[in-house]
């Protein structure tokens, strides 16, 4: 497997810095955030990626993977990404969301949803790129794996890709949901993220209910049962890219940790995941 870092909470650090603590720590390469915000944004893409692209040769270390906001083949500056991509080597891009909304109508989302994928997989096909879906907890319609599959399951894998997270399909699914939705999309499994979380206490609501919410923890912490993801992964010889997300800043953190700090703990989350991968 090649082990890359999301770039989305070193946006402090300049490209260059990036690549050489990344690679210090023991990483192969980035999961660089292409997209509003990010380290390249979509309206820069050309230029901004061909300057990542040098210095991460310089640096030894790749870029096989991009995260992007594109959900669709109207989002901004769509084509001009992912023509991108396609010139430097980057050949997986992590798409923008589907929000849920309003309840009552969730299959004709799912209907719009696979329409948006349609068309998004003519585009990046032309250009030799495979978008991934994030399984990603919440409101969102890729929600958990099973609705992922619903998305998924009349598309060729060779030309779209799951992008599997043990948290989030733990947070939607914690004794077993998140086994049953990796087995579900199992076929189209691509890339990997990896975080771990922990439920804390939200204070109550008007109604007295107790409230909790999930707050990220270094890996071997967290409620995710990363060994039994693991092992999952395996049999199915997984042996793609695994991208460590280390969302250590900021509220939804079990501490807001520095830059240097975020990437100390990611070298250890690093050592911790190769371990179970051996």
């Amino acid at each position: 497997m090649k082990y890359v870092l999301f770039t989305d909470n070193l946006a402090d650090m300049k490209i260059e810095q990036v690549c050489r603590e990344v690679k210090r720590r023991g990483f192969d390469g980035l999961d660089l955030t292409l997209r509003p915000g990010g380290h390249v944004l979509p309206k820069d893409a050309e230029m901004g990626l061909s300057h990542a692209h040098q210095v991460a040769l310089r640096e030894k270390i790749e870029i096989p993977m991009a995260s992007t906001a594109i959900n669709g083949t109207d989002s901004p500056f769509a084509r001009d990404v992912i023509a991108a991509c396609a010139h430097y080597g980057v050949r997986q891009i992590k798409l923008g969301y589907w929000r849920y909304q309003p309840f009552g109508s969730l299959v004709k989302q799912i209907d719009s949803a696979r329409r948006k994928l349609e068309g998004l997989i003519k585009l990046t096909s032309r250009f030799g790129v495979q978008p991934c879906v994030h399984v990603h907890s919440g409101r969102i319609l890729a929600n958990g794996g099973s609705i992922l599959y619903l998305i998924l399951k009349d598309f060729d894998p060779k030309t779209v890709g799951a992008y599997a997270d043990p948290m989030h399909m733990t947070v939607e699914g914690g004794l077993s949901g998140w086994e049953m939705g990796l087995d579900l999309i199992a076929p189209w499994v691509s890339l990997v993220g990896v975080k771990n979380f922990h439920w804390q206490p939200n204070g109550r609501d008007q109604h007295g209910q107790a409230q909790f919410r999930p707050v990220y923890v270094p890996l071997a912490d967290g409620q995710a049962p990363l060994p039994r993801f693991v092992s999952r992964l395996k049999e199915l010889k997984y042996d793609g890219t695994v991208s460590l997300h280390s969302e250590y800043k900021g509220r939804s953190s079990f501490r807001s940790l520095s830059s240097p700090e975020l990437l100390d703990q990611s070298a250890t989350d690093l050592k911790y995941f190769k371990g179970l991968a051996r």
